[in-house]
């Protein structure tokens, strides 16, 4: 496909699973029977014209329904059957009816949330009871949102005025990030490896939230720290532009496809202090101490400050992976609440007294967030929280809880959803 092509097709396919409750429920007047029991087949392509007919603006509403009929036609003997009669009946029938206005959020929030925003049902409820109607409203805007292309600038190679700059130059349009002093927001999305300065390694593609985090870590030059769940390696090539690259950075993660990811941008962006090392975060210590593996580990309490982005729910970052919403179920927080609370624990006995320890996650929910770290203070009363304050910009500090956290939940700032807790280990302790 050509470029144009590409992007329509883009747009079509992340449209339909970022809105397809919404597409559903607009669907149900023109059915004589539930979506559901058609032929999954059959079901996206009333989606996908659907979609068309109520969001892509430039898209003729006939050239939408022929071109849904179109694939009915061409799809015949996989599906079994001539499906187009019934596409062409429920689209033109749509297409005939008055616009049916959303369910009023008084009756049933968690129904009408769902289906104005395309959040499963079970979530609205969810975040209703934690945070009420307005604002379960205000995360459930945010996750049906399409995100913006978000960049982080590699202040050692230039500054963001200079790549704002040259963006403009090149009819780029693109503005400063409002919290991260490091974040380009483009204004409109595009091929990456096609922005001015991705090969010289100008820039990392990365969320404004995500930026946050390092600077609570505020890593110092000649200093070794560790990032237990590194790839792709965002946050650590961000450690070592604030580490001047200098001193060491061990990138830790478990499969060795994923480093490759992290040496490729450490190349890109220039960095020379990172070190990748294949290994489970929840053998750290017990590994070091007991069967030795290398000069790769440093022994045990040797860092001076490790970061945990622990592997979450992702509840955070739904909007970039609409797909995955139908994976999602209440189950999953207590199954990641485990292996967080397993990877804090490992990775504390690596840090030295007096370190700095940064937890983080991709989701704001209670369970991967301000439960596994109460937990863990509990357990281990030489670990003390502080607050984030000092390490965030002025603008930032809305986003702090009442416990001295950061959590973006629900912003409107257009940032995922990001949670992050900074802990030292008190002097003395072991």
């Amino acid at each position: 496909m050509d470029g144009r092509d590409r992007a329509f097709a883009m747009e079509l396919v992340y449209g339909v699973l970022r809105r397809q409750e919404t597409l559903d429920w607009r669907l149900e007047p023109a059915l004589k029977k539930p979506l559901s029991r058609l032929p999954l087949m059959v079901q996206m392509l009333l989606r996908m014209g659907m979609y068309q007919l109520v969001y892509m603006d430039r898209v003729p509403a006939s050239a939408a329904v022929n071109e849904s009929v179109n694939l009915a036609k061409a799809n015949k003997a996989q599906l079994g059957r001539d499906w187009s009669g019934l596409v062409n009946a429920v689209l033109r029938t749509v297409t005939r009816l008055p616009e049916r206005p959303f369910p009023e959020l008084q009756s049933d929030p968690a129904s009408a949330l769902s289906i104005r925003y395309a959040v499963p049902q079970w979530l609205c409820t969810r975040w209703i009871e934690q945070m009420g109607v307005e604002k379960a409203e205000t995360a459930c805007q945010t996750v049906s949102a399409s995100p913006a292309l978000t960049l982080r600038v590699n202040r050692q190679r230039v500054t963001r005025d200079a790549f704002l700059d040259q963006l403009h130059q090149a009819g780029i349009a693109a503005r400063p990030a409002t919290i991260s002093p490091v974040g380009v927001i483009l204004e409109e999305g595009r091929a990456v490896i096609t922005i001015p300065g991705f090969q010289e390694g100008l820039f990392y593609v990365e969320d404004e939230a995500a930026q946050l985090v390092p600077l609570l870590m505020d890593p110092q030059p000649d200093e070794r720290i560790l990032d237990v769940c590194a790839a792709p390696g965002g946050k650590a090539t961000h450690l070592a532009e604030l580490m001047s690259n200098r001193g060491q950075i061990v990138a830790m993660d478990r499969h060795a496809v994923r480093l490759q990811v992290v040496k490729e941008n450490c190349r890109r962006l220039g960095v020379a202090i990172i070190a990748p090392v294949v290994g489970d975060a929840r053998e750290l210590g017990i590994v070091a101490s007991r069967r030795g593996v290398g000069p790769q580990i440093p022994p045990l309490g040797l860092f001076d400050r490790v970061l945990v982005d622990a592997p979450c729910s992702g509840i955070g970052v739904l909007r970039r992976h609409p797909d995955a919403k139908g994976k999602k179920d209440t189950g999953m927080f207590a199954r990641h609440q485990t292996l967080q609370a397993e990877i804090l624990e490992r990775a504390s006995t690596v840090l030295r007294p007096g370190g700095v320890l940064v937890y983080s996650t991709c989701s704001t929910e209670p369970e991967e967030t301000e439960a596994v770290i109460t937990r863990f203070c509990r357990d281990r009363s030489e670990y003390v929280r502080e607050s984030i304050v000092p390490w965030l910009p002025a603008s930032a500090l809305s986003f702090i809880t009442a416990q001295g956290a950061l959590s973006t939940m629900g912003n409107t700032l257009g940032m995922d959803g990001f949670y992050a807790v900074r802990l030292r280990k008190t002097k003395g302790s072991l």
